[in-house]
C-alpha cells in the first residue's frame, strides 16, 4: 500500500513540475521562419502523378513472366529525379528513367513479374525513391498464379515428408 502511495505521489510531482513552463516560450522564432521557408520550397517540388498506381495481371500460369508499364507525369514545378525503384521481392523488377523528368513531361516505369515458384494470389509493391515531398512513392501489382501441376505435386510431396519428419521427431521425444 505504501508503494502505491509513493508511486502516485512521485507521478503527481513529476506532472506538476513538467507543466510549469509555457510550451510557446520554447519555440524559437528562427525555427518558425525556417519551417515557413521549407514549406514554401516544398510547393516547388516535383509531383509524381501516376495514371494508375495498381495493376492486376489477372490469372496467369506459374512460370510466366509478365510486365506492365506504369505511366506517370511530373505535375510539379521542378525536375523529377528517381534515385531508385525496388520490388518487394526478387520476382518483381522495376526499370525507371535515369534522366530527370521535366515539369509537365511524362515517362514510364516498366515492372516485370516472374511467377516462377509463386503459386496462388500474389501482390507485390514497388517502392520508388525520388525527390518528391514524400520522398517515396509506391505502385502495386497483383496476379492469380495458377500452379504448375508438376511443381505442385513436388511441393505437396515435400510438405508431406516434412510433416512426417516432425511427427517422427515428436514421437522420439516421448
Amino acid at each position: 500500500m505504501k508503494k502505491t502511495y509513493l508511486i502516485l505521489a512521485s507521478a503527481l510531482c513529476l506532472m506538476a513540475s513538467s507543466c510549469k513552463e509555457d510550451a510557446a516560450s520554447k519555440i524559437s522564432q528562427d525555427k518558425v521562419t525556417e519551417a515557413a521557408d521549407r514549406d514554401i520550397k516544398s510547393e516547388d517540388l516535383p509531383i509524381m502523378t501516376f495514371e494508375e498506381t495498381e495493376h492486376d495481371f489477372g490469372v496467369i500460369n506459374e512460370g510466366d513472366v509478365v510486365e506492365h508499364k506504369f505511366k506517370f507525369t511530373n505535375t510539379g514545378k521542378s525536375p523529377l529525379v528517381i534515385s531508385s525503384a525496388k520490388g518487394s521481392c526478387g520476382c518483381t523488377v522495376p526499370s525507371f528513367p535515369k534522366e530527370p523528368v521535366a515539369p509537365g513531361e511524362s515517362a514510364e516505369m516498366l515492372v516485370k513479374f516472374s511467377s516462377s515458384g509463386k503459386p496462388n494470389m500474389q501482390q507485390k509493391t514497388v517502392t520508388i525513391t525520388a525527390n518528391t515531398a514524400a520522398g517515396k512513392e509506391r505502385i502495386k501489382i497483383k496476379a492469380k498464379v495458377t500452379p504448375d501441376p508438376e511443381k505442385q505435386k513436388q511441393r505437396e510431396e515435400n510438405a508431406r515428408k516434412a510433416r512426417e519428419q516432425r511427427e517422427k521427431a515428436a514421437a522420439e521425444k516421448e
